[in-house]
């Protein structure tokens, strides 16, 4: 038998990282424009959940604090998008909305549904963020910084989540599943929109 008997799958050559392959600045600005759509995504789910729970219930404290953080990723991408002349996403608008009425509603449910919330998302950032890592490699090391330095946030909002009760929200699995969906999705169409 020879390697003629053994035929290689039809797959288009750009679904697989080369070695050597260098990021383009289309797949940069496509990578800033969809952080930038997921931080005010998340100062927006911050602020829907805080409108609802108020700042006397005892996760509110947690919750501020994970929105400070959020809103300084937000500016510190606004900043790189305006200095590289990349256009934010068209759909911001959408994201407005449904990432406020996303924090209003699970905050609604109950305050372990709003952490159930952050903790969906943060799963999906986090392996988003490491995605593009090695995607970046070592050609852009100031968004590679602000990625990692980000990345590292957003697994410390996950783990404060989990550790607030996420995990016990009504039908957690369902709900969890559900936002991490969404979230894919809205990565999704930013980079393209």
């Amino acid at each position: 038998m020879s390697a003629k008997d053994f035929p290689r799958p039809d797959f288009p050559r750009s679904d697989f990282p080369r070695p050597g392959r260098r990021v383009t600045d289309g797949q940069r600005a496509s990578m800033l424009r969809v952080d930038q759509a997921g931080e005010f995504g998340a100062t927006r789910i911050y602020a829907g959940q805080l409108a609802v729970m108020g700042d006397r219930h005892p996760d509110s404290r947690v919750i501020a604090g994970m929105a400070a953080q959020e809103e300084r990723h937000r500016q510190h991408f606004d900043a790189m998008i305006a200095r590289r002349g990349v256009r934010p996403t068209a759909l911001q608008p959408i994201w407005n909305v449904a990432g406020f009425a996303l924090g209003a509603v699970t905050a609604a449910i109950g305050p372990r549904a709003a952490m159930a919330c952050t903790a969906a998302i943060e799963t999906e950032i986090d392996r988003h963020y490491a995605e593009q890592l090695q995607e970046l490699g070592q050609d852009d090391p100031e968004l590679s910084t602000a990625i990692a330095d980000f990345q590292a946030e957003e697994v410390e909002h996950r783990d404060a989540a989990l550790a607030h009760g996420a995990e016990q929200a009504p039908v957690y699995p369902l709900l969890s599943g559900a936002i991490r969906l969404g979230c894919r999705t809205a990565i999704a169409l930013s980079k393209r929109f």
